[in-house]
């Protein structure tokens, strides 16, 4: 039974901080940071915003130019590594705001691979599970909320958003042709919050610190990215039997647009294949792929039959590539 996406949807919060904001918070000239970054605006929740309620909102974009309904859906997954909070699960909290009743929901967390694994998930129970027709698969974070303002090299390139898509059958010769996941945790302590769980809490002492708020080790994860995306997009194509020059569109997770620039240049993929979303929004987490895939269908539809791209990575470190064939 092949499995596809049906459906499509995003949302991003209205406000925006642009590089002015940036300079403001870190002394650092916004010419600079567009220079460094690629990335001109992002988007903030207001304060009090939840990550369910972002992702409540891509699901409703979805809904609103679909033939489906939210009475549709057997199964919920959301990727996210910023939760409303620890228990319950996001997914839950976003199917009580939907009122989907009585349907599985949880959460998954492979940072910003998160829509990457949670749609090869959703799809293995639709292929297991008999009663299990459709799945929701969304993605959501609030980067926001775990910035250190003070840190430009951090806060200037994360934004808040959610992308939402459905997945269900589809014929022969369309939907998800192969799935490549990797974690590498030998490289956790490249992107990490080190406080707020069991192995060190958000004390008084950690706040102070600075432990609460995002860290990344921003030249060696790149260094890993451009070693070791190019071997996992050559595994996923063989899988699917494919070629890079079949692949109609990329879409690359929009760490930063200077560094998707130069994970397509390793690809040997012209940038008119690789649509872009950073610009606009920065990183949004999880929810960077899925959005970059809808403003990409939104700019020019995806038409049947076109071979799409996907890849993912996040902290772990964890890769996700994933090829489909729209239907």
């Amino acid at each position: 039974m092949p499995v596809g996406i049906v459906a499509l949807g995003s949302y991003t919060p209205p406000r925006i901080i642009d590089n002015s904001h940036i300079q403001s918070w870190t002394g650092v000239a916004a010419k600079k940071v567009a220079e460094r970054t690629g990335i001109t605006y992002r988007r903030y929740a207001d304060p009090g915003v939840t990550t369910s309620q972002l992702a409540a909102q891509a699901v409703k974009s979805m809904l609103s130019d679909s033939v489906y309904s939210l009475a549709d859906v057997d199964l919920t997954v959301l990727a996210t590594s910023t939760p409303d909070q620890p228990i319950p699960a996001t997914a839950v909290r976003m199917q009580n705001l939907l009122k989907i009743d009585r349907v599985p929901a949880f959460d998954v967390n492979a940072v910003c691979t998160g829509f990457v694994y949670a749609l090869d998930v959703a799809e293995s129970m639709l292929r297991n599970h008999s009663n299990t027709k459709t799945a929701l698969v969304v993605a959501a974070d609030m980067y926001s909320t775990v910035m250190d303002r003070t840190d430009w090299r951090t806060v200037s390139l994360f934004g808040d958003g959610a992308g939402a898509a459905l997945i269900a059958e589809v014929p022969e010769g369309y939907g998800i042709q192969a799935t490549k996941l990797v974690a590498d945790g030998a490289y956790e302590e490249l992107v990490e919050i080190t406080a707020g769980g069991t192995r060190k809490s958000s004390d008084v002492t950690a706040r102070s610190a600075g432990e609460h708020f995002f860290r990344m080790k921003g030249r060696d994860v790149r260094d890993y990215l451009l070693s070791n995306i190019p071997r996992l997009v050559s595994e996923t194509l063989e899988s699917a039997g494919l070629r890079i020059e079949d692949i109609h569109r990329v879409i690359i997770h929009q760490a930063n647009t200077r560094l998707v620039e130069a994970i397509a240049a390793e690809l040997q993929v012209p940038m008119n294949r690789v649509p872009l979303t950073a610009p606009l929004y920065g990183n949004t987490g999880a929810a960077s792929v899925p959005i970059t895939l809808h403003q990409s269908h939104l700019q020019k539809q995806l038409e049947r039959g076109e071979h799409i791209l996907l890849i993912a990575a996040g902290g772990g470190i964890t890769l996700g590539a994933t090829i489909l064939t729209w239907y």
